[in-house]
């Protein structure tokens, strides 16, 4: 019988699956290397951690790996139900939440090594993680392409850790209720970005497809705050009043406290990610590739509060920084334990690597 131990959590109601052991040994190589060599010659443990009967399709996992720099408190590797991600926003954010119920961290700036580069994470003390991402860019705007049943659609490519085309002029109603039609046409709009052959910089796979509807907020608000340090203070004054301290007590009116997190939003979005399963939480990667066209069209300034809520009303908060003519996002979220486990692989049984299509 085999054993891996693994915390789960999520981010705004984004499962992650922290490996904390159980795996095959990857060697000491740089992450790329590691998951090059995980996805060649021992991908049935990724299959065996995230596909049914232990997982899901929404489930993303995120292999704990030892850094190569020493400063580094950790390194990862992210996989789904299709195969591997280079950089997962809110897998990073759940990771440093499950660090630090490891004991292994405490508050304070830590550095992570992923496959696509070292990224800098942030636990505060009220238990928000900060995420300094890889640097960010929109590569190309106002891309056409035809979508077999849906017609003639317009997006911008942008890369955030992972490629995004984004939509803002979709006709689609981004709500809760909504989410099979929302599936449905960003599916076609993926397999019709793959049929066409339209791409990222370097050939890159587009394979996470995200709409918009803006001015989600009350009529006459403006895009957030001036600076990130009035954003502070403002959520601090909202979070004092919600405050459990060491005692949790259950919450009834989380429905309500996600509208209310949805109202204060500059933007909601909608995410399909790679294996047609969409991202509950406002998507890491995909908020930093928003930050990069909003930066592109001088439509946000650095520093300033970017309110992304998700198709569930859970929120991100992003801002940005330019590093020539790319942008570097930091994105804030919460996450939260939600299990720690042991998942067996008996010899006899015949789904122990996975139920695959």
């Amino acid at each position: 019988m085999k054993r891996i131990e693994v915390i789960d959590s999520h981010t705004g109601g984004e499962p992650t699956r922290l490996v904390v052991s159980g795996f095959p040994d990857l060697g000491t190589g740089s992450m790329a290397e590691r998951k090059q060599l995980l996805a060649s010659e021992h991908d049935a443990w990724r299959a065996a951690c995230i596909l049914e009967p232990r997982g899901n399709d929404v489930l993303v996992g995120a292999l704990l790996c030892e850094p190569v720099d020493p400063s580094a408190c950790a390194g990862v590797i992210f996989f789904n139900n299709t195969g591997y991600l280079g950089m997962c926003g809110h897998g990073t954010i759940g990771l440093v939440v499950s660090l630090a119920h490891m004991g292994r961290i405490g508050a304070g700036v830590h550095k992570i090594e992923t496959p696509v580069g070292t990224v800098e994470a942030t636990l505060h003390e009220d238990r928000s993680v900060s995420v300094r991402n890889v640097p960010s860019y929109r590569y190309r705007q106002a891309v056409e392409l035809q979508v077999p049943g849906y017609g003639l659609v317009q997006g911008d490519i942008a890369w955030g850790g992972n490629w995004f085309f984004l939509i803002a002029d979709h006709g689609q109603r981004i709500t809760g209720d909504n989410v099979e039609a929302l599936t449905a046409y960003t599916y076609a709009v993926q397999k019709a970005l793959e049929d066409q052959g339209i791409r990222g910089e370097d050939g890159g796979l587009i394979d996470h497809i995200e709409l918009f509807a803006e001015n989600e907020q009350p009529e006459g608000s403006q895009p957030s705050v001036a600076s990130e340090e009035e954003a502070r203070r403002e959520l601090a004054k909202k979070r004092s009043l919600l405050a459990v301290n060491e005692h949790f007590s259950p919450a009834p009116n989380a429905a309500s406290s996600s509208a209310a997190a949805s109202l204060r939003a500059d933007s909601r979005n909608f995410v399909l990610c790679p294996g047609k399963a969409y991202d509950r939480s406002p998507c890491g990667t995909g908020t930093s590739a928003k930050l990069a066209c909003l930066a592109a069209e001088g439509k946000l300034q650095p520093g300033q509060i970017w309110r992304q809520a998700s198709v569930i009303g859970s929120l991100f908060e992003g801002s940005y920084q330019w590093q020539g003519d790319k942008v570097i996002p930091t994105i804030r979220g919460r996450a939260n334990i939600s299990a720690e486990a042991t998942l067996l692989l008996e010899q006899d049984d015949p789904f122990a690597w996975g139920i695959r299509p």
